[in-house]
């Protein structure tokens, strides 16, 4: 949706309707596993962790997984981001350390099958071990604008801005991101790039938004000329690692009144990279970016009939991480030798766990390390 909505009332409705089922047939939380015969890596396994439903989330139902004739997603004639290649500038608000920036441009720069970083000039990234980040997107590139253009395949971080002082303050709101933006703007060596850019404002722990980690966790919309001079399409993500893992780096965190950590409940998955929130963080930059190219003007590819509260291509997958996902289950992931969980490879050896897409060729949610 768009702003990201995940629904309050929703996972209230999803936590009674579990708690019912649970009453009925108990059972002990297990995980299932298999083994992995698509990597020469016999220490890398398959598993489906069963987590409590995710709050907000639609696709808790296993009638969202697979299901058309419950999913109404159409095209309301709007653009999509089709000019290529897609150029992010990215605005680093708050404290943020190298190593996390590295994680976040590791994956941006892997959607790609071979992605460049214009602003240091580096070599193109080679391309990475199938499930990839750069298949993950292919289902993004399915979607077309009316005259038949598909989305970009090609993603470049064109230029970053960094605001670790916090120039509009360590609250923001809806509006204020767009100050935030529009300083950034301002900074540019070069002309606006109201074509092809995107902004996507990254926050770190030390600052908070409006709704963050009560409604939102990331939410995406498009700029006013009042306010920046243009209407660009622009992301927002948190990074919710001291503010609300448990709800914003789901699944590698739970919340405590669903059991998460304590004895017999379930457990959160190990983030690949070794960090709750920035792990966490990249999912719902993907979920964002993805939704922002197919629908970068709140006019393209949503379901519903309310443009202020679209459903869109990532919520209709939320909670989704592979093949026999729903119901409480996130689908077969990947865990290697030190027991992390992923489900896609990056650049740089780098493993990601992102949520799966709505794929209008399927009409189901997809991703690369599909089973079936």
């Amino acid at each position: 949706m768009s702003p990201t909505h995940f629904s309050v009332s929703l996972l209230l409705l999803l936590l009674l309707l579990r708690s019912t089922d649970a009453s009925v047939a108990p059972h002990k939380q297990q995980a299932q596993t298999l083994s992995l015969k698509t990597t020469p890596d016999p220490q890398i396994q398959y598993h489906n962790p069963k987590l409590p439903p995710r709050a907000f989330s639609l696709s808790s139902s296993k009638k969202f997984e697979g299901s058309s004739d419950l999913v109404q997603l159409r095209y309301h004639m709007g653009p999509v981001l089709s000019n290529s290649p897609i150029n992010l500038y990215v605005i680093w608000y708050g404290r943020w350390a190298s190593q996390q920036k590295l994680l976040i441009k590791d994956f941006l720069l892997s959607i790609s099958a071979a992605s460049g970083h214009r602003s240091s000039g580096g070599a193109a990234a080679a391309t990475a071990r199938s499930p990839s980040v750069a298949e993950w997107w292919r289902t993004v590139s399915l979607y077309t604008d009316q005259t038949g253009a598909n989305v970009s395949r090609a993603v470049v971080v064109a230029w970053e801005h960094e605001d670790a002082a916090c120039s509009h303050g360590r609250s923001l709101t809806r509006l204020s991101v767009q100050q935030v933006i529009a300083t950034a703007a301002r900074a540019l060596p070069f002309p606006v790039d109201h074509r092809n850019g995107v902004y996507l404002v990254l926050t770190g722990e030390d600052v908070t938004m409006q709704d963050f980690c009560r409604a939102v966790c990331g939410f995406h919309y498009f700029t006013f000329p009042s306010m920046v001079g243009y209407t660009l399409p622009y992301a927002w993500v948190g990074n919710s690692g001291r503010q609300c893992p448990e709800v914003c780096a789901y699944p590698f965190a739970i919340p405590g009144y669903m059991g998460g950590g304590g004895a017999g409940g379930p457990k959160p998955l190990s983030p690949p990279n070794g960090d709750v929130g920035v792990d966490g963080m990249i999912s719902v930059i993907g979920h964002e970016l993805a939704e922002l190219s197919s629908n970068p003007l709140v006019n393209a590819w949503y379901a519903g009939e309310d443009p202020t509260a679209p459903t869109e291509i990532g919520d209709l997958c939320e909670g989704l991480y592979g093949t026999g996902g729903g119901g409480g289950y996130i689908g077969q992931v990947m865990r290697d030798g030190g027991g992390r969980s992923f489900n896609m490879n990056g650049r740089s050896g780098r493993r990601f766990l992102v949520q799966w897409l709505w794929s209008p060729v399927l009409k189901s949610c997809a991703g690369p390390n599909a089973l079936d």
